[in-house]
């Protein structure tokens, strides 16, 4: 069963609906419009149905819960879809944000509002913070109980003040999703490597 690959995004509001939509055209893949929401109006089982049906990969798809505290809807549509065995969600985009509640996550890495990679996390204006490997936002502390395979911080989708522009080809995002991509296909060489090893080896 060949899988469909999700990367999440979270973050839904109007700027980053746009901003995903044009990243979604850079890497040929497709992003499911329907996701965004501020916070996230569609539950799990709607949004698996929506990557279902789309020929493409792979499939952004969003989710905001507005300072919700505790688990809120988007969270709950996360932990749904991940747990289908026929979609593969190979990482996340960490949005920062200046969230009423201290939620926080791990991430791998994060990149500043110049593309920079940096181990420190980051802010919502796309500035390295002083905490390593973990920022602040809304709808992200789910990340870290997912285990997902790559999590990439970022500022404000869509802003960092104007260095993410849809205008400017939304530069940061794109190439956070692309960076995702490549540790994706990295990690699936990888496993065919140790495979053909482990063949030989018999």
């Amino acid at each position: 069963m060949v899988k469909k690959r999700v990367i999440f995004i979270t973050d839904g509001d109007l700027y980053a609906l746009r901003v995903v939509e044009h990243a979604a055209k850079e890497i040929g893949g497709r992003c499911i419009s329907q996701s965004w929401g501020n916070p996230s109006k569609k539950s799990g089982e709607e949004l698996v149905e929506m990557i279902r049906k789309t020929p493409h990969d792979p499939v952004l798809v969003m989710f905001d819960d507005c300072g919700f505290k505790g688990e809120g809807p988007g969270e709950h549509a996360m932990r749904y879809i991940h747990k289908q065995d026929d979609i593969d969600v190979i990482g996340a985009v960490a949005v920062a944000s200046k969230t009423h509640f201290a939620e926080w996550t791990k991430v791998h890495c994060s990149m500043d509002r110049y593309g920079e990679l940096t181990e420190f996390g980051i802010d919502k204006s796309g500035i390295p913070d002083l905490e390593t490997g973990r920022i602040n936002g809304d709808t992200v502390y789910i990340l870290d109980e997912l285990n997902l395979p790559f999590v990439v911080g970022i500022g404000d989708i869509g802003k960092m003040a104007g260095f993410d522009s849809v205008e400017k080809g939304a530069p940061i995002t794109v190439k956070a999703i692309k960076l995702i991509l490549e540790r994706s296909d990295f990690n699936e060489s990888n496993k065919r490597e140790r495979k053909n090893a482990d063949k030989q080896k018999n």
